[in-house]
């Protein structure tokens, strides 16, 4: 790996594109490509039901237990449970959550985004602008993937204020000032509040507990949630760069059940194959990174062992190596 940047070296990239399976841009010829793409919509709906069963399970199972300890674990475990809200959102985003378009954007919208504060139309646009052009000029997220490497003392400041709910109250506030704007916008806030509003009033109803929604809803998208997505979000492009070759722009993990509970459900960790194909659904990105490991395009050369040996890597520079790569 390089020292400046978190690029791999052009050696461990090989030119290998294309292959009888493999068209040069990474994508799959046309029959597998179609078989990659199907969209599993009776598994995807049962996905969605799990995710609000567990919330409901670990929700009720504090209040049954009725102990600090309960709530405390009860807080840790919804922080999975918003990663796995995000992961599913971002299927919606990129409209392979279900066949149906007009299905997808309303369990999208109204199932899976508005209860986690996201206006899904809005990250959308943004998003796909994204996956356009990773680190190019119209990059939403260059503020966020770009100062890496950074120092550890960086990193950990990063962190703490995702921990303490700084970061939440960046995120909060405008989507309550959209409630005072006129247009779509308006309409987008006031209806994640509303149904943030009957959240809570379900969980006060069922539990007879009002503080139920702030403790176990509210706050952990404040503060666990947002150390859990930055680890995650830097682990998929921190410090690498704007190039053709998504093995420039992404990095590639090794996958391990904890990580998988923890910070990367639905096989987001497979993020290099999602973005040389936006276009495979999350159930066979597996297979579809299995194809691109075959060909000789995702080598150990630019694989990771372990999220923590690439967190070490992230944050592994001296204080003038983060002021250079800050710079740039």
């Amino acid at each position: 790996m390089a020292t400046s940047t978190m690029v791999p070296d052009v050696a461990e990239r090989p030119d290998v594109l294309p292959t009888e399976r493999l068209l040069a841009n990474g994508m799959a010829i046309p029959p597998l490509r179609a078989d990659l793409r199907r969209i599993d919509n009776v598994r995807n709906a049962i996905s969605v039901a799990l995710v609000w069963f567990w919330v409901a399970v670990i929700i009720g199972g504090a209040v049954w237990l009725g102990q600090w300890w309960g709530y405390l674990l009860a807080f840790a475990l919804m922080g999975p449970m918003y990663a796995r809200f995000a992961i599913l959102m971002h299927e919606a985003a990129h409209k392979l959550l279900f066949t149906n378009k007009r299905w997808n954007d309303f369990i999208g919208k109204w199932v899976v985004a508005y209860p986690v504060f996201t206006p899904v139309q809005l990250y959308r646009r943004v998003h796909f602008a994204h996956h356009k052009d990773e680190f190019g000029p119209d990059e939403p997220d260059l503020a966020f993937y770009g100062p890496y490497p950074c120092t550890r003392r960086s990193l950990y400041r990063r962190l703490f204020r995702d921990a303490v709910g700084i970061s939440g109250w960046k995120n909060l506030v405008p989507l309550v000032k959209n409630t005072m704007r006129k247009g779509a916008f308006r309409s987008i806030g006031l209806s994640i509040f509303a149904v943030q509003m009957v959240l809570w009033a379900i969980m006060w109803a069922s539990t007879g507990r009002w503080w139920i929604y702030p403790l176990l809803w509210f706050l952990p998208w404040m503060t666990e949630w947002r150390v859990l997505n930055r680890l995650r979000s830097i682990a998929e492009h921190g410090g690498m760069e704007r190039s053709p070759d998504r093995r420039a722009t992404t990095h590639n993990v090794r996958q391990s059940l904890l990580a998988r509970f923890w910070i990367v459900p639905y096989n987001t960790g497979w993020h290099l194959a999602h973005h040389v194909d936006m276009g495979v659904p999350w159930r066979n990105l597996p297979a579809y990174h299995r194809e691109l490991e075959r060909a000789g395009y995702i080598t150990n050369g630019i694989t990771y062992d372990s999220y923590w040996s690439l967190w070490k890597a992230l944050s592994s520079a001296d204080a003038a190596t983060e002021v250079r790569a800050f710079a740039a």
